[in-house]
């Protein structure tokens, strides 16, 4: 493996890692921001269903990742 291909998986690892934190953190503030914002209960939906799709797109990048490493160690 070269130095540019590793490059390219921490970058793609770091990015998938942001991703899932601002899920998480998305996720736990979601009740919290409706209440200061004064919001109706869906936009708590809306919050939780883009936290969701934060995770599915992770574990997706995540899924690639582990088979381009496998693919790079052959």
């Amino acid at each position: 493996m070269n130095t540019e291909q590793d490059r390219s998986f921490a970058r793609k690892g770091r990015n998938t890692g942001l991703v899932i934190a601002a899920g998480g953190i998305a996720a736990i503030l979601a009740p919290w921001i409706v209440r200061v914002l004064g919001l109706p209960m869906r936009f708590e939906m809306l919050i939780y269903f883009g936290a969701l799709a934060a995770f599915v797109w992770a574990l997706v990048n995540i899924y690639q990742l582990w088979r381009l490493r496998q693919d790079s160690q052959r």
